[in-house]
């Protein structure tokens, strides 16, 4: 390792706020940049070429079983100014309907859509219903198309514990539905938005749903899981007042801060240890500003007209990251991270990818023709 090398992984480290780092420097990968100013019927072709920057969607996917992470945040029933939820919080249903037709086309051996969907163990097919989707024009662009809500044990017979690389900060294993360690590929499709807790929501913190209410949730049994969850995982994850079902691995520090500023982002960077995210897709032709969906105050709708793509997800969220108007390696008290540890870093610290823009191949838009300033953004 370079002397050079060595001082990054140590500002890492600083900023962080940790003491200990991966013992190699942080992977970096080429991270793509699109315009798109509508959800039109060119959205596929712009997507594809996107693939072919990174190096090709076949590459990636051909043969392989695929599992996309959807971001349905939040009931259905809340919606921002009576629009479509795809246009402020949600995934929106024409990315991954298109999503969908390039990994089919790029052969593909099955592609699963999962989410933790909220307050509910229920068919993930129905909640989509609920949200507005057309489940039936999305079956139709693929025959080995699966659906699987994770917020419970689902259809496996038994939970998968997936251990975080490098040991994590706060837990040192997930317990999670089947679906997220029987796959080749793991893709995070998030929106480009604020978050009121780590203050940014994208890749990473998109995967913050992939653990299931039934072990991390507040109505989580004490014992074993509860496989019908109707609340959300405050309690255990954001505010560490009670630990997860017995069943599952207990935190690692029970007297750590309980401060969820200092909570999330280090759950958030525990998570992209242990499931790491193979391609990270970022919507942000639609969005929000100022927060993650209808129920943070001060929201605002925006319009940035941009995609992102990438096979690392720090490298993917940090480039996402300066287009909204940030610096990537701020600290706590700057934005976005005002009020939070900043969460690239500590995912970096565990060795999941590097934030240093200036090890980051940014192909297609550069940043700088990308940029729109969301809250807080100077």
């Amino acid at each position: 390792m370079t002397r050079r090398e060595l001082l990054s992984l140590a500002a890492a480290a600083a900023v962080a706020g940790v003491q200990r780092v991966s013992a190699t420097p942080a992977p970096a990968a080429p991270v793509s940049i699109a315009k798109s100013s509508t959800y039109g019927d060119d959205l596929p072709a712009v997507m594809a070429k996107m693939f072919d920057q990174i190096g090709g969607a076949q590459r990636l996917v051909r043969n392989k079983t695929v599992t996309i992470k959807m971001n349905l945040t939040g009931s259905p029933g809340l919606r921002f100014e009576g629009k479509p939820l795809g246009s402020t919080h949600y995934t929106h249903p024409k990315t991954l309907m298109a999503m969908v037709h390039i990994l089919d086309r790029a052969g593909a051996k099955r592609i699963r859509l999962v989410e933790s969907a909220w307050a509910t163990s229920g068919p993930l097919e129905e909640y989509l219903l609920d949200s507005g989707w057309n489940v039936r024009a999305l079956q139709a662009i693929s025959s080995r198309l699966e659906f699987e809500n994770t917020n419970a044990l689902g259809t496996g017979k038994s939970y998968s514990r997936l251990v975080a690389k490098n040991g994590g900060f706060v837990f040192p294993a997930f317990d999670l539905n089947r679906a997220y360690e029987d796959t080749d590929v793991f893709m995070s499709m998030a929106k480009l938005k604020n978050h009121a807790t780590c203050g940014v929501t994208l890749s990473m913190k998109n995967c913050f749903g992939i653990t299931p209410a039934s072990i991390y949730g507040d109505d989580a049994g004490k014992d074993e899981p509860n496989e019908n969850p109707a609340k959300g995982r405050v309690a255990v994850c954001h505010e560490g007042k009670r630990q997860p079902a017995g069943s599952a691995p207990r935190e690692k520090d029970p007297a750590s801060s309980r401060d969820p500023g200092y909570r999330m982002p280090r759950i958030v960077a525990d998570l992209a240890a242990a499931r790491p995210i193979h391609i990270a897709f970022i919507d942000g032709i639609e969005t929000l500003s100022g927060g993650e969906g209808p129920w943070i105050h001060g929201i605002r709708y925006v319009t940035p007209g941009v995609l992102l793509l990438g096979t690392n997800a720090v490298n993917t969220d940090a480039v996402a990251t300066a287009v909204m108007g940030y610096d990537p390696r701020a600290s706590r008290g700057t934005a976005p991270f005002v009020k939070c540890d900043n969460t690239l870093a500590l995912a970096e610290s565990l060795g999941v990818g590097t934030k240093d823009l200036n090890r980051i191949e940014v192909v297609g838009t550069p940043i700088k023709d990308a940029v729109f300033k969301f809250a807080g953004a100077v």
